[in-house]
């Protein structure tokens, strides 16, 4: 026993070793010091924020370009490019942030006490209560000024401008609010001359912040859909993608989601005559959706399509499944609620199985099991756990850590989705039915790219990428209208959309490079793949084909080409 037990230390020892990269503590070290001041300096759009944030970057970034680059080892350069491609991109992001800021921050000038006092208050400075009272009633004042002059100014061009500067106002009002609840019933003097004054200026700020967001002209905030996003425009587009490590353009992508779409619906017509229903393949999908089953059985044939598709990776020995990876993941249902969002699977550990709940409308049951039907969901469950999401973060957090701070949906939805490509060269559809479910997966992948970038450079609006999914792709109302919601509404990145099928075909198109030419074995190809963690696939590429990184490596593989 005493003996397994040293083996144990002793292999994770020299694991650790081979992990530890001349980086590694920098870059751990970086999370933390993030994290720290993100804590402290709670008020994202004040100066003080942007000041510091970018002050702190531009030190870790003078840091990294004092070594020897040259010195490094292989992952120690990677790394070393992974940092540097990061703090550029955190630096370009507030100053971006910055320049919104400064064309909205007037609204604001009222608030030199408001800063000092949270300032103060970090470190539990006892206030001079009967000044500050003075001081807030005649900050009140000013704000309320500011409310009678703002009919008098003329309106932002935009609502996502006029949304900003409503923002300024209530970060203000929310750390202020923090501030004052600290000292609010355990300093005597305060809570006596505080309440009046600072429920006088609490109301002042929010009348101000909700009259600043109705203030603006010459632009539609919600089209009719009920969705309201923030397009980034083609600026901002470019400078993500640059970051992501994708050497093309919006257009050039949009222009190969085409191009795949038209081999899906290529693919199928052929399915869709197989089935028996000619050149109509929106009726072969129409009675796919039909294959559903009752609520109750749903979950229990979602494990099993979880453990078919790990039991196919096992037989072929295409990647290393450990054990435990296979015992942890486990099972949850999404809301009613939840799924306005997400009304489909969502993965990792805990697959997430969206299914009609008893307070849904009739019309959203039938669209929650006829969207979740055993040919659509066969070729996503193995996206959401193995060999994608739980797999992924299984090993993630087992080898080369300090690379989380690198994560990208690029490589996160893209290997995932690469599985179905691979899965579909292997005859993985049964029949016609699983190929129809295949595809219309595909289809969607590809309709996100046209969507989603097509919204951010200002060419279509939420309805219309509604309307796209339903008209295109073949959803039902609901579940497109979710899908949409999440693209603009949820937490997710203006490129997260994208990442499924662009990742997939960097992955592919490595794939061919490395495996199809006979260089590497697969399952060596795949497990180097999830010994690395997540970072930009380009520079994943330099790893598995052994190219060398110029320390100044920009976006240059063209994968689609």
């Amino acid at each position: 026993m005493l003996k397994n037990l040293l083996i144990l230390i002793l292999f994770l020892f020299a694991s650790f070793n081979a992990q530890a990269t001349e980086l590694a503590q920098m870059i751990q070290t970086y999370q933390a010091d993030r994290g720290a001041l993100s804590r402290l300096y709670t008020n994202p759009l004040s100066e003080e924020y942007f000041n510091r944030m970018e002050a702190f970057n531009k030190e870790y970034l003078q840091t990294l370009e004092s070594f020897n680059y040259d010195s490094f080892s292989e992952d120690g350069k990677i790394d070393y490019v992974l940092f540097r491609n990061y703090l550029e991109k955190e630096l370009a992001e507030l100053n971006l942030d910055r320049r919104a800021f400064d064309e909205v921050k007037s609204v604001v000038t009222f608030g030199a006490p408001l800063y000092q006092f949270v300032a103060n208050r970090r470190r539990a400075k006892q206030p001079l209560s009967q000044d500050l009272a003075a001081e807030w009633n005649q900050v009140a004042n000013e704000v309320e000024a500011q409310l009678k002059l703002l009919a008098s100014i003329p309106k932002y061009n935009s609502w996502q401008k006029a949304d900003l500067a409503a923002s300024a106002v209530e970060s203000l009002q929310r750390t202020v609010k923090e501030a004052y609840d600290f000292y609010f019933d355990f300093d005597p003097e305060f809570t006596w001359w505080m309440p009046e004054p600072w429920g006088k200026l609490d109301k002042s700020l929010k009348t101000y912040a909700s009259a600043l967001r109705e203030h603006y002209t010459n632009s539609v905030k919600d089209d009719g859909s009920g969705i309201i996003g923030k397009p980034i425009g083609r600026e901002a587009l470019l400078n993500q993608l640059a970051y992501e490590m994708i050497a093309y353009s919006p257009e050039e992508l949009i222009a190969e989601a085409e191009k795949q779409f038209a081999w899906c619906e290529e693919e199928m017509l052929k399915a869709s005559n197989e089935l028996g229903f000619g050149d109509d393949w929106k009726a072969a999908l129409e009675m796919v959706k039909e294959t559903y089953l009752p609520a109750g059985a749903w979950p229990e044939e979602v494990v099993r399509l979880a453990e078919e598709a790990t039991s196919i990776m096992e037989e072929n020995d295409w990647i290393t499944v450990p054990e435990l990876a296979k015992e942890t993941w486990r099972t949850s249902m999404i809301s009613a609620e939840r799924q306005r969002v997400s009304p489909f699977f969502l993965g990792g550990e805990v697959i997430q199985i969206a299914y009609p709940t008893s307070e849904m409308s009739h019309e959203d049951k039938m669209m929650s099991m006829r969207g979740n039907n055993p040919h659509f969901s066969r070729a996503t469950v193995q996206h959401e756990l193995i060999p994608g999401h739980h797999l992924q973060q299984f090993m993630n957090q087992r080898y080369m850590t300090h690379r989380r701070l690198f994560r990208t949906p690029f490589w996160t939805e893209g290997w995932a989705l690469y599985w179905e490509f691979v899965l579909w060269d292997r005859d993985f559809p049964r029949d016609a039915k699983d190929k129809v479910g295949m595809l219309f997966w595909r289809m969607h992948r590809c309709a996100r790219i046209i969507f989603s970038l097509n919204y951010h450079l200002g060419k279509m609006t939420p309805q219309e990428c509604i309307d796209l999914l339903v008209d295109r792709v073949g959803h039902e109302y609901a579940n497109a209208e979710a899908e949409v919601r999440r693209s603009f509404e949820g937490r997710y990145g203006p490129l997260y959309q994208i990442a499924y099928m662009i990742g997939a075909l960097e992955f592919y198109s490595l794939r061919e490079e490395m495996v199809d030419s006979g260089k590497m074995e697969e399952k060596a190809f795949h497990d180097l793949i999830m010994q690395q963690n997540t970072m930009p696939v380009e520079i994943l590429r330099a790893k598995v084909n052994g190219q060398s990184l110029d320390k100044n490596h920009r976006a240059s593989w063209r994968f689609l080409d």
